[in-house]
C-alpha cells in the first residue's frame, strides 16, 4: 500500500488473509469500530471466519477466492506470517494490502530478514546461511554450539535443533531434509522481550510498551508488562530497534520484533511476525488502544494514537494441554479463575482441544505488577500450569 489514500469510514469492509485467534481479534477491533469484515480462509469452523460479516472459504492462492476478496474488501491485511507473498501481490493490484508483499517476504525468510536487520544497523547473533553441503563445511567453529533453524515455515519452536558440533550439525541438516538453513550461534541469554509498533501509510508510527516474556518449548508461555522489568536502556534500545526495521521495511500495520537479552546486558534481535502478536494480547485489558486496534486503524488509514497502559499486565497463554487430566479430557476451571481479581479470560471459539494448540489467554491486570502477578500464579495453581 502507498501513495496518499482517503480514510475509510466505518461501514467499509476491512479484509483479512487468514482465520485464525489474531484474525478474529482484529474481526473483533473492525467491527467494534464500526466496519465490516470479510475473511479468507479454506477452514469452514476458523475462529475469524465464525465472527465475521462474510467469509471466503478458499485457499490463500485460489483465484476464485482472492477475486472474491477483492470484490467485497476496500483493503486487506494479514493474520498469518505464512500467508504467500504472492497472494498479497496480486490483492495489491486491485485494492490496498498492509503489510506489503515485500515486508512479508522478507519476514518469511530468515536469510533475508537477518540481512536487513543488518541493514537497519541491528545487532544480531552470529549467524550463517546454510544452502548447500559447500557452505555446510565452510561453517566458521566459532558458530558452534548453535541452534539450526530452517529459513522458512518456523514458527513456534518448529524446524529448529539445536546442535553441539558439526557432527551434530550435520545430522540435523539431514533431519531438516536438507532445505535451506540459518545457523545461530547459540548465546547466554538473560531474558527475551519484544516490542510491537503500528506504522501508517504517511510514515506515522506508535508502539506498546516493552513486553517481557517468558518461553517453554519455543512457545510463548508468560508476558508481563510494566515498569521496572527491564532496564530503562534497554527499553529504549528495544523500541529503537524496532521503528528502524519498520522504517527501512516502509511498513504499513503491526508489526512485532522479538528480542534476546544476554546476559552481559546487551540486545541482540531473534525476529519479526508482519503482524499482531501473541505477546501483544495483553494490551486488549491494560492499554487504551490494543494491538488490533491499532492495526485497524492502520489498514483503514486512521489516526494512529500512541497506547497508554493503564493497568500493570501479565498474560498466561493457554494451550490445549489444559484440556487434558490424567489422560482424560475435561474443561478447565474457569469459574475458579473468573473470581480472581483482575481477571480477563479469552478463548478462541476453537471446536478442539489438542496439546500445544493455541486455545485462547488469559490476562490479569492490577494496579500494580506484583498485584498482577499474585493473581496470575492463583490461576497458575488453579489451572494446572507451571508456576513462572
Amino acid at each position: 500500500m502507498s501513495g496518499p489514500r482517503i480514510p475509510l469510514a466505518p461501514g467499509a469492509t476491512l479484509g483479512v488473509m487468514g482465520g485464525g485467534q489474531l484474525g478474529r481479534m482484529f474481526v473483533h477491533a473492525a467491527q467494534q469500530l464500526g466496519f465490516r469484515t470479510v475473511v479468507l480462509d479454506a477452514d469452514e469452523d476458523s475462529p475469524a471466519g465464525t465472527v465475521s460479516h462474510h467469509h471466503v472459504k478458499s485457499g490463500y492462492l485460489d483465484e476464485a477466492g482472492l477475486a472474491r476478496l477483492a470484490e467485497v474488501a476496500q483493503a486487506v491485511t494479514t493474520e498469518f506470517e505464512n500467508v504467500p507473498a504472492d497472494a498479497l501481490t496480486r490483492l495489491a493490484r486491485q485494492i490496498p494490502v498492509a503489510p506489503g508483499a515485500n515486508a512479508v517476504a522478507i519476514a518469511q525468510d530468515r536469510a533475508q530478514e537477518k540481512a536487513h536487520f543488518t541493514r537497519c544497523g541491528v545487532p544480531v547473533a552470529p549467524n550463517a546461511v546454510i544452502e548447500s553441503q559447500d557452505q555446510l563445511q565452510a561453517v566458521p567453529d566459532a558458530l558452534l554450539p548453535g541452534v539450526l533453524k530452517t529459513a522458512r515455515l518456523g514458527y513456534d519452536g518448529k524446524g529448529q535443533v539445536r546442535v553441539a558440533d558439526r557432527a551434530a550439525l550435520a545430522q540435523a541438516w539431514d533431519e531438516l531434509k536438507r532445505v535451506p538453513c540459518v545457523l545461530e550461534k547459540l548465546l547466554p541469554l538473560a531474558s527475551e522481550c519484544s516490542v510491537v509498533v503500528a506504522r501508517g501509510a504517511d510514515g506515522s508510527m506508535v508502539h506498546l510498551p516493552v513486553q517481557h516474556n517468558l518461553h517453554r518449548q519455543g512457545i510463548l508461555a508468560v508476558t508481563e508488562v510494566g515498569p521496572g522489568l527491564l532496564p530503562e536502556a534497554t527499553e529504549r534500545q528495544a523500541i529503537d530497534a524496532t521503528r528502524a526495521i519498520a522504517q527501512g521495511l516502509d511498513y504499513v500495520g503491526v508489526l512485532c520484533v522479538e528480542f534476546f537479552l544476554l546476559q552481559d546486558g546487551s540486545l541482540v534481535v531473534n525476529e519479526m511476525a508482519p503482524r499482531p502478536h501473541n505477546s501483544g494480547h495483553w494490551s486488549l485489558d491494560g492499554a487504551d488502544v490494543s494491538q488490533f486496534e491499532l492495526q485497524v486503524r492502520a489498514l483503514a488509514g486512521l489516526p494512529l494514537v500512541q497506547p497508554r497502559q493503564h493497568s500493570a499486565s501479565l498474560m498466561l497463554n493457554l494451550l490445549g494441554d489444559l484440556w487434558f487430566h490424567e489422560g482424560r479430557e475435561r474443561e478447565p476451571a474457569w469459574a475458579e479463575v473468573l473470581a480472581l481479581p483482575g481477571a480477563h479470560l479469552h478463548l478462541y471459539g476453537k471446536a478442539q482441544a489438542r496439546p500445544g494448540r493455541k486455545m485462547g489467554h488469559l490476562t490479569f491486570t492490577a494496579a500494580d505488577a506484583a498485584g498482577a502477578r499474585a493473581n496470575a500464579l492463583r490461576a497458575c495453581a488453579v489451572l494446572g500450569l507451571e508456576p513462572f
